[in-house]
């Protein structure tokens, strides 16, 4: 058992405490890490507000980054001193979705079965099964992703963020909307996944990439993403505009990173005939929009909703670290600063201001090289169940 420093909400809108809480041993399939960094998510805002849940205490976290400190019984993915990227969708290889090829809608995704604990006792709930602002925490080991370590700590607090909101956007542009080179895409909403999705669409090889939203600093931002035109559909009509950019017709993929009724329909309506349309933005419940179903058999093409992106984390999260390592992902970006655990309370302020794309907590020193980072260990630690 790990007494160890976590950020914890007891109760519905209550301020977020640093407690100590107990992690254990990992058993079998399950995987202890060692967290080195984690964004700070509007989902963990969620859990605050019960939106997510009333399974009071929460742990929070889950856009994280750390190294593999021991694994249960039977667990071969992962090794003692690993760098790992944490998902919330450890596929379980045999439900209806994963049987026809298609793991990354896994209907039957598993966490840790054991649960880490208030000192008293008192069991608390992960967030997306993960609760990663925390020094250590317990996860599935297929929740752990592994990805070439030896990196910087300024690296390892932006390769985390594929864990959860990067991850979204760009995935809802790559494997959602399959975007190819020479497309237009344009984005309505540019927070965090906003964002991510007009870096992925410069990744794509989109060469029009069309970012609408309310304010002109996230434009701004977006631009440094590979932008190439913005809206500021408080001004202007988004798509009036975004047809008169492409042609007169409409952009072939348009990402409502919103989720809500107006940005719905700005998205259905912006696009060309047998274009796409994705909604990553996560609706509130009971969120309706009145479709004319004329509208969409005459329109063709595709609406679609990107569960995480539609990611598998095995392939996406190495293939973007590689474009990362590159200087084709400029993850670096999304990290304007990094925190204290002690800070979230106040992070979580600036996210609902839009003052920040994220800010990181830094939760542990990287090491200079993950092959020494963990007692010099080179083979798994086998905990026996």
């Amino acid at each position: 058992m790990h007494k160890v420093q976590a950020v914890v909400v007891k109760a519905k809108n209550a301020p977020v405490t640093v407690e100590t809480i107990l992690v254990p041993d990992p058993r079998p399939g399950e995987a202890l890490v060692n967290v080195l960094t984690c964004g700070v998510c509007q989902t963990d805002h969620h859990y605050v507000e019960g939106g997510v849940g009333d399974d009071f205490p929460f742990l929070l976290g889950h856009e994280a980054a750390g190294l593999i400190a021991a694994v249960g019984d039977g667990v071969t993915e992962v090794a003692v001193g690993d760098a790992v990227i944490l998902n919330w969708r450890a596929v379980c290889g045999q439900c209806r979705a994963c049987a026809k090829g298609q793991p990354w809608y896994c209907f039957n995704t598993h966490n840790a079965t054991q649960k880490m604990t208030l000192e008293d006792g008192t069991e608390l709930t992960p967030a997306l099964g993960i609760g990663a602002f925390a020094e250590k925490t317990l996860v599935a080991a297929g929740q752990c992703t592994k990805i070439d370590g030896g990196l910087t700590p300024e690296q390892y607090a932006a390769v985390g963020l594929l864990g959860c909101g990067v991850m979204a956007g760009i995935g809802a542009v790559l494997n959602t909307a399959q975007v190819q080179r020479g497309e237009s895409v344009a984005v309505i909403g540019c927070g965090g996944v906003g964002t991510a999705a007009v870096a992925g669409a410069a990744l794509a090889g989109a060469t029009t990439i069309i970012a609408v939203d309310l304010d002109d600093e996230k434009l701004a931002t977006a631009k440094r993403f590979g932008a190439t035109h913005t809206i500021n559909s408080c001004a202007q009509d988004p798509v009036e505009i975004i047809r008169g950019l492409t042609g007169g017709f409409g952009a072939d993929v348009v990402i409502d990173a919103v989720g809500i009724a107006t940005t719905f329909k700005q998205a259905f309506e912006a696009r060309d005939l047998a274009g796409r349309m994705v909604l990553v933005g996560v609706p509130a419940p009971g969120t309706t929009w009145e479709i004319p179903l004329d509208e969409v058999f005459g329109r063709g093409g595709a609406i679609k909703s990107a569960w995480y992106g539609d990611t598998l984390p095995s392939r996406d999260f190495p293939m973007l670290v590689g474009q990362y390592r590159l200087g084709r992902l400029d993850l670096d970006g999304f990290v304007p600063e990094r925190i204290s655990i002690t800070e979230v309370e106040e992070a979580f302020e600036k996210m609902k201001a839009g003052k920040v794309l994220r800010s990181v907590v830094e939760l542990a020193p990287a090491p200079g090289s993950t092959a020494t980072a963990v007692s010099g260990q080179t083979e798994p630690v086998r905990v026996p169940r």
